[in-house]
């Protein structure tokens, strides 16, 4: 075609036109990305245009070092943070379009109050988000324990802040004991909000397992914008929805960030923090202290009270006993009287029908004797006439042989006999025997 452009042409058309359409400078707003600074001094970066997280529109960006070293260290100055990744800048920029390299631009200044507002205006939107969704004071519902005695620290383990706050806790001159475990963080840089909420995630999972009763969650001071983490949404939420309660210590004196805000207690300084920690043994001791002498006063004072009234009831007992005894004591006289009475009426009335019964049991007695005397002399009387001797004396003989009588022993020719009479024993020699 004859009409057709080389390359190089069509780029001297589009630069001819770039500087005769465009101003030699213009001012921009857009969110650097991928800065880096090269050994010679020049920083490169790209000024992003972003709708939510998606990339809308970005262009490569040049700050040469004459310039960068001025810019970086006013930007400094008045921010209180150097020049970095994911800031929203205004640049003042002029447009270069180079044949090879294509389009750029090259920063002449950026404007570090646009800086400090747009900051100002995105943090107050998330407080008015937070607000607007009840998570503002959320996590201020859960109640302090009165002595916190285990807690979870997040925190960089190489800042200076929790090296103080560790020594403070740890060399209290109280010698009070709090058990703690560090989760690891980034505390500032684009990361920084993920990692967080992972250690706080990690802390979630294991809290019950620890026995955690509070998040502190500590970094020294820092730029202003170095702070910008803690003024994210997704970690103020997070703190504000944590099942336990959050303590910050965040920056100096003059920082407040939106995750000190939703926090359950907002300290400046990881210093002020473990103090405040300390403070609760302090308080709690003293309070026990209080009680303890609230309760010896009043333990003496019913020990009195109740003294009196034992001394009041022992008169009183006393006084009683004596009357109810001396009462008893008569009543007990009256009775022994009737009872000595009666007793003798009873004594007299039981001997008479004793001495009744004494003659009935004699002459029954006397009857009973002359009765059984009877009989035995009649048993007498027979047992006498069965007598052997008395049957010897009428004549008669008794024979034996061997002890045995003769009717009952085996009598044989030769045996010799033993006849009793009763004046004599005769001994004699069987020689015939008769059978009838």
């Amino acid at each position: 075609m004859q009409n057709a452009r080389s390359i190089s042409e069509l780029n001297r058309l589009i630069q001819q036109a770039l500087e005769t359409e465009l101003d030699p400078v213009i001012w921009v707003v857009g969110e650097i990305a991928d800065f880096r600074q090269a050994p010679q001094g020049h920083a490169y970066f790209e000024l992003v245009e972003k709708q939510g997280n998606t990339v809308q529109a970005k262009i490569k960006a040049n700050l040469w070092s004459f310039a960068y070293r001025s810019v970086a260290a006013r930007f400094e100055s008045i921010t209180g943070s150097s020049i970095k990744n994911g800031m929203k800048v205004l640049a003042q920029v002029a447009v270069n379009f180079h044949p090879v390299y294509g389009l750029s631009i090259n920063v002449k200044d950026i404007d570090p109050s646009f800086s400090l507002g747009e900051r100002a205006r995105v943090r107050q939107e998330t407080i008015d988000r937070l607000t607007k969704e009840g998570l503002l004071r959320l996590n201020a519902r859960h109640l302090l324990p009165a002595v916190i005695q285990k807690i979870a620290i997040i925190s960089s383990p190489t800042a200076a802040g929790y090296g103080d706050f560790v020594n403070q806790l740890e060399n209290n001159s109280y010698g009070y004991r709090v058990y703690h475990k560090l989760f690891p963080s980034a505390m500032q840089g684009n990361e920084a909000v993920a990692f967080l909420i992972k250690s706080l995630e990690q802390i979630e999972a294991v809290k019950d397992e620890l026995g955690i009763e509070a998040v502190v969650m500590i970094r020294g001071g820092g730029a202003q914008l170095d702070l910008d983490c803690f003024d994210e949404y997704r970690l103020a939420a997070k703190i504000a929805n944590f099942p336990i309660p959050v303590l910050t210590g965040i920056g100096h004196e003059r920082d407040e960030s939106i995750a000190d805000l939703v926090a359950h207690t907002q300290l400046k300084t990881p210093t002020a923090v473990a103090e405040f920690l300390l403070s609760g043994f302090r308080e709690f001791e003293e309070n026990l202290g209080i009680a303890m002498q609230r309760l010896d006063r009043a333990t003496r004072q019913k020990l009195n009270e109740e003294q009196s009234k034992v001394h009041q009831i022992t008169h009183q007992v006393k006084a009683h006993s004596e009357s109810r005894m001396k009462l008893e004591a008569e009543k007990l006289n009256a009775a022994f009287n009737r009872i000595r009475v009666s007793g003798k009426n009873i004594l007299q009335i039981q001997e008479n029908t004793l001495a009744s019964f004494e003659k009935n049991i004699v002459r029954g007695l006397n009857g009973f004797l002359q009765k059984q005397k009877q009989i035995i002399d009649s048993k007498e009387l027979v047992l006498r006439q069965l007598n052997p001797a008395i049957i010897l004396a009428r004549g008669y003989t008794r024979t034996e042989i061997k002890g045995k009588p003769i009717t009952t022993a085996h009598i044989q020719l030769g045996d010799e006999l033993q006849t009793h009479t009763s004046k004599q024993k005769i001994s004699s020699i069987i020689t015939q025997i008769e059978e009838k």
